[in-house]
């Protein structure tokens, strides 16, 4: 292992946005224009009720949701590491907005998603693109399955038309409201709701290639506008869509606040970097492109800026509406600059229409879409298969989500997963006397070893060999200490072999000075043999090659016992 180079994370093209290639000696024809024409409108027309739906389901107003998507949804596809990649609001935020909405008000929400979109700027030019892929797969899926639980359950007062005033952003609160409520729940409110899952689930099956959720909210707009059903609209609960773009507003700033948001907006931050990026890899898989995770993130983060700047809420890459746009024929980032050139049509032109959106058809849209997110199939099969310590991370994390808040579920479900990697690096971690019975040699844990690497060649009867094997961490580094007491007589000399050690860290070099200064007040010869690179970098820098001296490091084993007192020469029998 080589010593960390930022360099190998960072360079200058990994800041050259995908929209650049338009200009390069292929051009960009008029053909590839009118196929991301054809693409742009498509993903506009789905992303209207879903980035309305997200934004009610936060604590926001329809409003706030597309001008999210127009704003965050332009600057991802101009500035994006994808070609393919559309943003806006997602199922993600739902639960985080909700709760930062109840505690901060709106304004805070703005100035979390104004700091998360400074954080997502400073991880792309750190470099950090590159090393987000490697958050644990069950602390994703935990999470992300725990989301759409809540999701789920956030839509059942507007599908069943409960008379509740305001749903607690506690789960078990909120069902207590629930079940409370349910006595005067609204049968025209829950048919519009189940007609419009019924439509949604008829094309998802019949004509996957057509919007469901597009066309589950027409049908149920049109029938409840020709059939004067009476329940709740766009329109009689947040007065309809404005038919303009807003005017930027920056709210107060206080360190209190800011402090008190920090945990939200690293929150924020992480989840726009996790979804944007997977969403990125789904459009590579589809297409055999190869996203520039950098660049998207600064783009990302430059997205949630200019949503801040438009009063909207925090956005991401989406999934479902990247998946689109590469089905409907994308071949650049311009259908994504049209997606949102779609949105501003429709909020400038038709912005009264939406005003007789039914809430019951857009729960619905959610529920299909929290279903989906969830992905039970994934959650259940790494219970029934993954190793135990991966299955308690998932359901801890999975918990957590739903009892507690997302924040404090993704440090917990991190922290334990770091434990357990720990955990792990110590079991196959150890330190090995050399001595041999038969072909096996017998380490300090009394567990044998097969290894035909392990014969030794002769050396001093006095002259103990040892062997560290895996890297050598602050988890496993007190295993050195226990070294002299398991040895019966005092020898001359220890050799520590290093060989298999990838790599050191400053728990180890300390334990290796704390061995080193036992050994010297024994009047025992200390030597180390077959140091690799990067531990070798590290002992230089930490100065352990020159307490110990260099004449006392050697590069190969035969060359170690020749270091040590030549007495009484020992051959092992084999």
């Amino acid at each position: 292992m080589t010593p960390f180079n930022l360099a190998k994370l960072v360079s200058l093209k990994d800041f050259i946005p995908r929209t650049f290639e338009l200009f390069s000696k292929q051009g960009y024809s008029r053909q590839s224009f009118g196929k991301d024409c054809i693409s742009g409108v498509t993903v506009g027309i789905v992303a209207l009720p879903l980035a309305m739906a997200f934004s009610i389901a936060a604590g926001g107003t329809p409003a706030q949701g597309l001008y999210t998507a127009i704003a965050a949804g332009f600057f991802i596809s101009l500035l994006g590491g994808s070609k393919f990649q559309i943003g806006g609001p997602t199922g993600a935020f739902v639960v985080i907005i909700y709760g930062v909405i109840a505690r901060h008000g709106m304004g805070g929400l703005i100035i979390a998603t104004t700091m998360a979109g400074i954080i997502l700027i400073l991880m792309g030019v750190s470099g950090l693109g590159r090393l987000i892929k490697y958050i644990p797969y069950p602390v994703t899926t935990g999470f992300t399955t725990g989301i759409g639980v809540l999701i789920f359950c956030q839509q059942i007062k507007d599908f069943f038309g409960l008379p509740i005033a305001k749903t607690s952003p506690e789960f078990f609160t909120a069902w207590g409201q629930y079940i409370e409520a349910f006595p005067r729940a609204q049968p025209i409110t829950i048919s519009i709701g189940i007609l419009s899952l019924v439509v949604m689930l008829f094309v998802r099956k019949m004509y996957p290639r057509i919007p469901a959720a597009v066309v589950g909210v027409i049908v149920a707009t049109l029938a409840c506008y020709f059939g004067g059903l009476p329940t709740e609209t766009i329109g009689s609960r947040f007065g309809g869509i404005p038919q303009g773009l807003p005017v930027p507003v920056m709210p107060a700033l206080s360190w209190a606040l800011i402090r008190d948001l920090l945990p939200d907006t690293f929150t924020i931050a992480l989840l726009a970097a996790i979804e944007s990026l997977l969403s990125a890899v789904v459009a590579d898989t589809m297409t055999g492109d190869r996203h520039n995770a950098n660049m998207e993130l600064v783009a990302q983060g430059v997205g949630n800026l200019a949503a801040a700047f438009m009063g909207g809420i925090p956005a991401t890459g989406a999934i479902a509406r990247t998946a689109t746009n590469i089905k409907s024929g994308a071949v650049s980032p311009v259908s994504g600059i049209i997606h949102s050139v779609t949105l501003v049509l429709f909020i400038l032109f038709l912005a009264p229409a939406a005003s007789v959106i039914p809430l019951a058809c857009l729960s619905a849209v959610l529920m299909v879409m929290a279903w989906d997110m969830s992905n039970f199939a994934r959650f259940t099969r790494i219970v029934r298969r993954a190793p135990k310590s991966d299955t308690i991370v998932l359901l801890t994390t999975f918990i957590l989500t739903i009892a507690t808040d997302l924040t404090f579920a993704v440090e917990v479900g991190m922290i334990m997963a770091v434990v357990l990697f720990l955990k792990r690096i110590i079991e196959v971690t150890e330190i090995r006397s050399g001595k041999k019975i038969g072909d096996l040699e017998i380490g300090l844990g009394g567990s044998p070893r097969d290894d035909n690497r392990t014969t030794l060649p002769p050396h001093p009867r006095d002259v103990e060999i040892y062997e560290i094997t895996g890297p050598f961490f602050f988890g496993v580094a007190d295993m050195l200490q226990n070294i002299l007491r398991k040895v019966a007589k005092k020898p001359s000399a220890f050799i520590l072999r290093m060989r298999d050690v990838p790599a050191v860290d400053s728990t180890g070099i300390t334990a290796l000075e704390s061995f080193l200064a036992q050994c010297r007040q024994g009047k025992i010869k200390l030597i180390i043999s077959e140091v690799r690179e990067q531990p070798r970098h590290a002992l230089e820098k930490a100065g352990f090659i020159t307490e110990i001296g260099a004449g006392n490091v050697a590069a190969t084993l035969e060359e170690a016992i020749q270091l040590t007192k030549p007495i009484d020469f020992f051959v092992p029998n084999f």
